[in-house]
């Protein structure tokens, strides 16, 4: 099959003729010119846009070694960290360290065979040909200008071998960056920064900064396949063609550990360029006997343009992201799911909902049985507040009312140090440990500012928007402000955290790039305390300075030791938030810039298709399994998905729609829908609990049942940000605080919104809505009387779409309507003729109608 972007092919060449002059391939936009010199021909000049790059190379590589690679990892290469980097402590890192750490990742493996090719001849169509032939094999390498994208050069690759053994093709050293200092440095999905880091630990376990050696990246953990670099203000990425990298399913298979392609920002040399290696040494495709024929389909892109110009190329033009979205259709709506979700959590077994008597208090949590320190199958955790008070409230559901409510209310106060002393007003932990009474942190005993602002600040911040007043919760939430305050630094930043038993600093390694400022804005809001304020916004400062400028972040999952996740993420709408509170337009600018940074926290590749393929027996088209769209849990070298692929848990997906419609930015959109619509692969169906890992599939939310208030929280964030697009903003609700942990999403429903101009509150019971199409999505409101009811109904196709909605007279019977009128997204009336409790609506592509009940 012949590969996308491949648009040449070496067994068409026609009447090629002996160049011996000077050579060049130039359209408006791009020029290159080669030169004969000695040892073959070189690149010798490279201008874009009317600017010339210094440094032209057109160097050559190839990679042989006689017998497989040498696999023993070189752990000393850890000693550029302080201490070096002993990972005893932490089992899930420890494998895809040392892996980090052996001859081909650290580009050490195997004989270097440089070369410029002695030989050239030209295509009438203007295509180069050039050739070189060694003891080894022979390589052809054909050059062409993409007509349909001017700043782009389609390179074909081919090498036919003649001795035995494992070979790796890399992509020829088109420039250099400017004495050795790239202004700016991306693998997307490992590092993003203009800074060149010499701790390799810091760069390649945390991307936090450029690593100093010519580390050869996995696929597997690369969101889009585009390495890049900017120079003299001139980006220049190499972009595999799609099916160059390991398919993560093929046919009936997890196949995502495959290594078919290696990425870099710095060729062999030690010069940073952007380079691809495929096959990689020693890996899938690489052994040849004599005779045996490679070829590597490529291009580079040189623009004079910043990375994220050059990267939206890769993910747009190249991979056809969009294209996702075409394929998508789905079984279940979200809606739907929601409110399916609510028995799963209404029901004690099957969300492992337990309660037990501890200080005085009943306290109540999910059972919890990943891996927790000290644990004894007895874990057990609350995750979103604010999702638990959001559905008990539009729904009216008397066991979230009067059984879940009340007890996770009481853990919250027992999580919180209530005694003085160093740790007062602090989290002592996420865990409650109801064999041994007490709580714990996931991954050690130690306390964490952050935590602090996630299990204290947050989620009583969340109660306190629906029970504004409680006053025990009040003054819950001021103690804890209070402590953030104390253990504020100079500067602004807060230490990773401090030893439970001696209180000493712990993590000192690494800095505390999360938003841990946020707290200090969350008691602003519902204190009033203008103190709280200006602290957040010098934590937010400082954050901005040493992280967002610099493209580094840290993680929040303590099993991970803390590498980049989805805290990366809420940077973003923590940001923003404080934008909102204080109207310092460099707080929006910093959130849009981190915003962009997080995308690459979402693949883009394989490229999804109708293929058919088979997954624990039950068939299913590619694109419905395919990663495409997902975002990480932590990525990078280290992160979990090294081994489990992405995760379902889509938090970021409300906020993208909402950057989409302050930026007008499609990726937004288009990342924001292609991760939450059409993945019933990957939901229970018993359940309507989406998997956790992609490598899950299906299989529900295992031991970790607490996901599904995650799950309704970041479902509902999306519905009602897609209706706030869709109406121009003529529909909204006032936004809660973001959710611990996972990501950006918030919660509604403490407060009316508007429905062009008149008040309502969401209102969505239990069962009282059918909409028979599962491709439109609803959300309902009511205003204040209760008069007036209104049905928004999302067409989440890109096509046309008609639906029934009709009103269920058993779970509704209050219901009794006088009048019906059918709205459009502007609110303007399109039929004043409905009647009776059934309705028939056409709804455009991505389109908003809304159903007027005046009761």
């Amino acid at each position: 099959m012949r590969l996308k972007g491949k648009l040449y092919s070496l067994g068409l060449i026609l009447c090629v003729q002996t160049v011996t002059a000077q050579l060049r391939l130039q359209n408006e936009r791009l020029q290159l010119e080669w030169t004969k010199q000695p040892d073959g021909y070189q690149l010798a000049t490279i201008r874009t846009d009317g600017q010339t790059l210094s440094n032209p190379s057109g160097k050559y590589l190839l990679l042989y070694s006689a017998g497989k690679p040498d696999s023993i990892p070189n752990l000393q290469l850890a000693n550029t960290h302080p201490g070096g980097f002993s990972l005893a402590d932490y089992r899930y890192l420890v494998k895809n360290w040392e892996d980090n750490l052996r001859p081909v990742n650290m580009n050490t493996a195997g004989i270097p065979l440089p070369f410029y090719p002695e030989r050239v001849q030209q295509t009438v169509a203007g295509a180069l040909v050039f050739t070189h032939t060694d003891d080894y094999g022979e390589c052809k390498a054909v050059w062409q200008l993409d007509k349909q994208f001017q700043h782009d050069i389609l390179v074909d690759i081919t090498f036919t071998a003649k001795k035995a053994g494992y070979y790796a093709i890399a992509t020829p050293t088109l420039a250099t960056a400017q004495q050795d200092k790239p202004e700016f440095g991306m693998i997307p999905g490992y590092f993003q920064s203009d800074l060149v880091q010499h701790d390799l630990v810091l760069s390649y376990g945390y991307g936090q900064g450029i690593p100093d050696k010519p580390v050869v990246f996995r696929e597997r953990t690369a969101s889009t396949l585009s390495p890049l670099i900017t120079t003299q203000g001139i980006t220049m990425a190499v972009i595999p063609a799609p099916g160059t990298s390991r398919d993560p399913w093929e046919k009936d298979h997890y196949t995502h550990q495959q290594w078919k392609l290696g990425l870099s920002v710095m060729n062999r040399d030690g010069r940073f360029t952007p380079v691809a290696y495929h096959p990689v040494l020693g890996e899938t495709g690489s052994y040849m006997e004599p005779g045996a024929q490679r070829t590597f389909s490529f291009r580079y892109t040189v623009q004079a343009a910043d990375w994220y110009t050059v990267y939206q190329h890769a993910v747009n033009d190249v991979y056809h992201f969009a294209d996702f979205l075409k394929l998508k259709t789905t079984r279940q709506s979200l809606s739907d799911r929601i409110m399916s979700i609510l028995h799963y959590l209404d029901d004690d077994s099957t969300s492992m909902w337990k309660t037990f008597d501890y200080k005085g208090l009943r306290i109540g949590a999910q059972s919890y049985l990943g891996g927790v320190v000290g644990s004894g199958g007895d874990a057990m955790k609350n995750s979103d507040y604010g999702a638990m008070w959001m559905l008990a409230t539009i729904t009216g559901d008397t066991t979230l009312l009067h059984q879940r409510l009340p007890a996770a209310r009481n853990f919250k106060l027992v999580q919180q140090q209530a005694e003085p002393g160093f740790f007062q007003g602090a989290a002592v932990g996420q865990y409650y440990l109801w064999k041994k009474q007490r709580f714990t942190e996931e991954w050690g005993t130690y306390v964490e500012p952050v935590a602090l602002t996630y299990y204290t600040m947050l989620d009583i911040g969340n109660i306190l928007l629906f029970q504004p007043k409680d006053d025990a919760l009040r003054q819950r939430l001021r103690l804890g402000a209070d402590k953030l305050l104390e253990w504020q630094q100079e500067d602004g930043h807060w230490e990773v955290g401090y030893d439970g038993s001696s209180t000493k600093a712990v993590f000192t390694d690494i800095p505390d790039l999360r938003p841990t400022f946020y707290g200090l804005l969350v008691a602003y809001r519902i204190l009033k305390d203008e103190k709280y304020l200006k602290a957040a916004m010098k934590g937010a400062d400082w954050l901005i300075r040493e992280g967002v400028n610099k493209g580094s972040f840290l993680g929040v999952c303590g099993d991970a030791r803390f590498v980049p996740d989805f805290a990366t993420g809420q940077t973003v709408q923590t940001l923003l938030d404080l934008y909102e509170s204080c109207g310092d337009e460099k707080y929006k600018s910093a959130a849009i810039a981190a915003a962009r940074i997080y995308t690459a926290s979402i693949y883009t590749h394989p490229v999804p298709s109708m293929e058919r393929k088979t997954v624990n027996g039950q068939k299913w088209a590619d694109w419905q399994i395919s990663q495409a769209g997902l975002s990480f849990e932590h990525g990078g070298s280290l992160g979990s998905a090294n081994s489990h692929g992405p995760i379902m848990l889509a938090s970021h997906a409300g906020m993208f729609v909402r950057l989409f419609s302050l930026t007008h930015d499609s990726l937004f959109i288009n990342m924001a829908r292609a991760a939450v619509l059409g993945r019933d692969a990957f939901i229970d169906t018993a359940t309507s609990v989406a998997s956790y890992y992609w490598r899950a599939m299906n299989k529900g939310a295992g031991p970790y049942p607490h996901h599904a208030w995650w799950q309704v929280g970041l479902l509902t964030d999306y519905l009602v940000s897609e209706v706030a697009l869709r109406s121009n903003n003529g529909i909204s609700f006032p936004k809660g605080f973001v959710t611990p942990k996972v990501g950006p999403h918030a919660c509604y429903g403490f407060a009316p919104g508007q429905l062009f101009g008149r008040a309502v509150d969401l209102y969505m019971p239990d069962g009282w809505l059918q909409v028979n199409n599962p491709q439109v999505d609803y959300l309902s409101a009511k205003s204040p009387s209760g008069k007036e009811i209104y049905i928004l109904l999302l067409n989440n196709d890109d096509a046309p779409q008609q639906t029934t909605v009709t009103i269920n007279a058993g779970k509704a019977s209050a219901v009794k309507t006088q009048q019906v009128k059918l709205l459009n997204a502007t609110g303007t009336v399109e039929d004043e003729k409905l009647s009776g409790q059934q309705w028939s609506v056409n709804i455009p592509p991505y389109g908003l109608k809304i159903i007027a009940l005046s009761l």
